[in-house]
């Protein structure tokens, strides 16, 4: 196998100088041999988008660092898809698109430098901008002319500043990313997309817990993919599987198919171990087990609404470590975010009709999981009442509350419509035939709250 290294195309690792061209002339020198390996030395690579090619090799070393330049002009845009609607969108950092037979590893760092992104989003928000004003913005909103009617998860799509993700991999096969650490991510971190044979291993993710919409991992729309002990600590959903939003994502129809997690850690993130809130066409088959979620918002999270569609089953979540979090375990079908009616009924408490547009979630299996100081309350499942939870069985798990906090129950996720409750007891609605087997809750007066 050819073997190469990134100053042997005029890189320069003195944190000033631009690789972008440098990885270019690699990379093209390596899909002219039919493949090889890429090696980045210790040091700071100031650098633009990467692409990666065939049957190639990225090996980033104890002590490199890929820092990437900031400005959104640099980033042109690619055909792809954001929060689960396909438009075009900022190039990602590091960028694989159709590619087979790719390798990432190696003890150096990825760095996003999402802090100039978030300050940029946050002086966007606080002049209340409402429509695309920046060049780049203007471009995208010309590429993707339908923008105003996609939906959103409220990243930013009414101004199309649609950031890149730190790591995109799409229509790839046979895909190995180990060992790296990945920060300050301007967007979601690691975005594998319509992507066969994935293991994910041994990566090390950190974006702060104030950085908006900074996803861990987004599994979108994906088949066979491992996700091995992994380190994530995010400002958004830590682990996250995902398989387009509403009628795009059930146009498409790419379902997101055996997925293993195991023995990973997350923590500062909005969800632990995350489905949705892109649903649109299903998440199947999937295993997480031997995981410590401790210390993010809720531990294990299943979100959708009315509207994103999709039908979620043979869901096994099995010994998960759930300290210090809001709630342990919240299956939400009525997710708020991307809307701001809330008289919308999405978020009716009356039957609605069934259509191809009603999420489902059934057979789901949560077993000898834990959780102590669950502040927020002990569970919360809430179904529709037009398409219910069936099949779900709780057994052998352990939740204390703390009653001390003073996080109300209703903080338990992020939803519209229902009614207050004000202990923090596990809340059952529209699942009538959930199963809970030796499972016991310390700490409300009330354990159950079924409706």
């Amino acid at each position: 196998m050819m073997e190469i290294n990134l100053k042997d195309f005029g890189g320069k690792n003195n944190g000033t100088f631009d690789n972008t061209n440098s990885f270019k002339k690699a990379f093209d020198k390596l899909a002219k041999n039919g493949g090889g390996k890429l090696v980045v030395d210790a040091g700071t690579w100031k650098t633009g988008p990467i692409d990666l090619v065939d049957n190639t090799t990225l090996e980033i070393k104890e002590g490199a660092e890929l820092s990437f330049i900031t400005d959104p002009n640099a980033y042109t845009p690619v055909f792809t898809r954001w929060e689960g609607v396909e438009c075009y969108a900022m190039h990602s950092l590091i960028r694989a698109d159709g590619c087979k037979n790719i390798t990432v590893t190696g003890k150096g760092t990825i760095n996003g430098n999402g802090n100039d992104w978030w300050g940029i989003l946050k002086a966007k928000k606080a002049v209340g901008q409402s429509k695309p004003m920046a060049s780049y913005e203007l471009a995208l909103a010309k590429l993707n002319p339908d923008y105003e009617n996609q939906p959103g998860g409220g990243g930013g799509r009414n101004i199309q500043f649609l950031r890149p993700c730190l790591v995109e991999l799409k229509n790839c096969q046979h895909v190995v990313f180990e060992g790296v650490q990945l920060k300050n991510s301007p967007f979601w971190t690691v975005h594998p997309l319509y992507t066969d044979d994935l293991i994910l291993r041994d990566l090390h993710i950190e974006n702060p817990y104030s950085a908006p919409n900074t996803d861990g991992i987004d599994v979108d729309s994906c088949t066979n993919v491992q996700i091995l002990n992994c380190y994530v600590s995010v400002g958004d959903d830590g682990i996250c599987l995902k398989s387009g939003s509403g009628a795009d994502g059930i146009r498409v129809n790419k379902p997101t198919v055996n997925v293993t997690i195991k023995d990973c850690k997350v923590r500062f993130a909005h969800g632990g171990i995350v489905f949705g809130s892109e649903t649109a066409a299903g998440i199947q088959h999937v295993l997480a087990e031997n995981c410590d979620v401790s210390g993010t918002d809720r531990g294990i999270r299943i979100k959708s609404r009315r509207g994103r569609g999709g039908d979620l089953y043979d869901i096994t979540l099995k010994n998960l470590l759930m300290d210090d979090t809001l709630c342990p375990i919240a299956m939400n079908m009525y997710y708020k975010c991307g809307i701001t009616d809330t008289k919308s009924p999405l978020f009716s408490l009356e039957k609605q009709p069934v259509t191809s547009e009603t999420p489902r979630i059934h057979d789901v299996k949560i077993i000898g999981c834990k959780g102590k100081n669950c502040k927020a309350s002990a569970g919360f499942i809430v179904g529709l009442p037009e398409m219910p939870i069936d099949n779900l069985e709780i057994r052998d798990c352990h939740f204390t509350t703390d009653e001390t906090s003073n996080c109300s129950p209703m903080e338990s996720d992020m939803f519209y419509g229902l009614p207050e409750v004000t202990v923090k007891s596990f809340r059952v609605r529209n699942a009538p035939d959930a199963k809970f087997e030796n499972v016991i809750i310390e700490g409300p007066k009330e354990t159950f709250i079924y409706e």
